[in-house]
């Protein structure tokens, strides 16, 4: 913090309107109360779940959302090619370009990378459990995500603008508006988070054996070559499911669904990025 401080005072900012917050639902608050004081830019210092809670208040507003990024994955930042250096992030707040990016919706709240339901969900609940992901760091993910690889799989029907596009077992489904996860590995390859579209993914596979192919596809880059894995293109989706089933939203996890929607929200967010 007395870094970000620092590098904001010597490019001229000698005293912005600080808050910090000890947990990322505490942040819409403070946001919104800069809004309130009439702020054009709003640095978030944080990981995917600080800037998801922040870029939920900031959606609409027109306010430019800088991200310096911490944590532990950092999703967003990675596939803007926002860099984890303090300075240079701080560098593309206040001088890099100004993008307009769309935001899903699901549950009453935006995301800006990903949401999830089932697997993905329970691993990246059990990556927080006990301080696993403070002290493994991207390798709690893994720990986590091999201990889920038995859960059975949930009834699901799942349409996609209007119209029937699954019904049967699923295992993860994914709703995504960008397309890397950590160490950049492509989910959804074509995936840009200003097109107006999120990318859909189902995962069917069941126990270790399905699962390892499907994860040694995604490891090369083509999950879509996986026969347990299906993707589209959708501007909303709506599923129903046989049983509450655990979902997360950027990395955080929320809690239980049987049903939703996830709906686009096009240039719904400013962004600065690198020029």
């Amino acid at each position: 913090m007395p870094e970000l401080r620092r590098l904001l005072a010597t490019a001229g900012v000698s005293d912005p309107f600080w808050r910090e917050v000890r947990k990322s639902k505490e942040a819409p608050a403070q946001v919104r109360r800069a809004l309130e004081r009439g702020a054009d830019t709003v640095f978030v210092w944080g990981g995917d779940g600080m800037v998801q809670r922040s870029a939920d208040a900031l959606a609409g507003s027109g306010v430019a959302l800088a991200v310096v990024p911490a944590g532990t994955a950092n999703l967003f930042a990675a596939n803007l090619g926002i860099p984890t250096d303090i300075e240079a992030a701080v560098a593309i707040g206040l001088h890099g370009e100004r993008r307009l990016l769309d935001m899903g919706r699901m549950n009453g709240e935006r995301f800006a990378v990903m949401a999830g339901v089932g697997f993905d969900a329970m691993m990246i609940r059990d990556a927080g459990k006990g301080g696993l992901k403070e002290r493994l760091g991207r390798a709690a993910y893994v720990w986590s995500g091999s201990g889920n690889l038995r859960v059975k799989p949930f009834r699901a029907r799942i349409e996609v603008d209007g119209g029937a596009w699954y019904k049967g077992d699923a295992s993860c489904i994914l709703v995504g508006n960008v397309g890397r996860l950590a160490g950049g590995v492509p989910v959804f390859a074509d995936a840009r988070p200003d097109d107006g579209e999120l990318d859909l993914g189902l995962v069917t596979a069941e126990g270790l054996l399905e699962w390892s192919r499907v994860l040694a596809r995604t490891a090369l880059g083509k999950p879509t070559a996986s026969p347990f894995v299906r993707t589209t293109r959708v501007r909303s989706v709506k599923v129903k499911l046989k049983r509450k089933v655990l979902y997360e939203l950027d990395g955080g996890e929320r809690g239980k669904a049987k049903s939703f929607t996830v709906k686009i929200q096009p240039a719904a967010l400013n962004v600065c990025v690198p020029s």
